[in-house]
């Protein structure tokens, strides 16, 4: 490894390199993490369940008002030791509040398999996820084309569609159960729109961003309408709108969580919420592991479609390498 290399403005790290500083980075990363959660743990003491108050010493039981076993008096109860706190009948552990460890994260995925069935409800979440973004993309596209290249539409609904995305979605979730009630259905379709109010103006900004010199090489060549289109605009914005959908479909996970924490149909979102109720944050901390992870594959699965696809835009990259 050249170490020169890496403070090179803009400079260019070889698969290996890229590869070991990715392990050192996720190293330090769980590092902070560890630290910082032991950090934040706080030691509390309960009543050992397995120590009937009955078989204690009198001079060692400690009582409440309602005759149970203390556990509320910290300022007193975590100035013993070891031993004391055994004697009393009680025990110390050490919980995670708001800062899950990762040896604790770890073992909630046993738990997520055990009690929730995680691997059929992250199956059912992906599969909301490609549905809604292929409905979004068969319906952006045709819009997006027919706004973009005809003035008389670009002029009528152009400013109307780019004020959806002003539109907080969260709000409409009502609107959406109104309508389609709280089954797959609507939640495909929320999905779709979340999608699809940013996809259009995209595709727009693509169709303008295509240059005049294309366009007059087929003027001149006395390409029609249509063939301009097939020729130039399509080719052009398909190219780029695999990365933009790329990125759209990494935010439609913010809205799966919000349409699966609306009923009990399973999912993802259910996890959290299900997660949340218990007060399980390692669990919480397990489930958006697995989100991340599969937003990788996600993304490297539209990198590999991109290469296929379209060859010509990896050439120079593959060359500087």
């Amino acid at each position: 490894m050249n170490f020169k290399n890496l403070f090179k403005l803009r400079g260019h790290l070889s698969s290996k390199d890229s590869f070991i500083l990715s392990l050192v980075g996720v190293a330090i990363l769980v590092g902070l993490w560890f630290g910082l959660a032991e950090f934040l743990a706080k030691t509390v003491i309960t009543q050992d369940d397995n120590i009937e108050l009955t078989t204690l010493a009198v001079e060692n039981r400690v009582y409440y008002e309602s005759d149970s076993l203390l556990i509320a008096e910290y300022d007193k109860l975590e100035q013993l030791n070891a031993e004391e706190i055994k004697s009393y009948g009680l025990k110390s552990n050490k919980v995670y509040p708001l800062l899950p460890s990762p040896v604790q994260v770890i073992k909630a995925f046993s738990d997520l398999n055990d009690n929730d069935d995680v691997v059929a409800n992250t199956m059912y979440s992906i599969q909301l996820n490609v549905m809604g973004y292929l409905l979004a993309i068969l319906i952006s596209i045709p819009l997006g084309f027919l706004l973009g290249l005809i003035p008389l539409f670009r002029g009528l609904f152009s400013q109307i569609i780019n004020s959806y995305r002003f539109i907080p979605l969260t709000a409409v979730t009502g609107i959406f159960i109104m309508w389609l009630g709280l089954g797959s259905g609507m939640k495909v379709t929320f999905l779709a729109f979340g999608i699809i109010v940013y996809l259009i103006p995209v595709i727009i900004q693509r169709i303008d961003e295509v240059q005049k010199v294309y366009l007059n090489t087929v003027f001149t060549l006395g390409a029609t309408s249509w063939q301009t289109v097939r020729t130039v605009y399509m080719p052009y914005v398909f190219s780029k709108i695999v990365d933009d959908v790329r990125v759209l479909t990494a935010i439609s996970w913010t809205y799966i969580t919000i349409v699966e924490m609306l009923n009990k149909g399973g999912g993802i979102g259910e996890l959290i919420w299900t997660a949340k109720r218990q007060s399980r944050i390692d669990k919480a901390f397990a489930i958006l592991i697995i989100i991340v992870v599969i937003g990788v594959i996600q993304d490297k699965i539209f990198v590999l479609i991109d290469r296929v696809l379209f060859p010509h835009k990896h050439v120079n990259k593959t060359n500087k390498h």
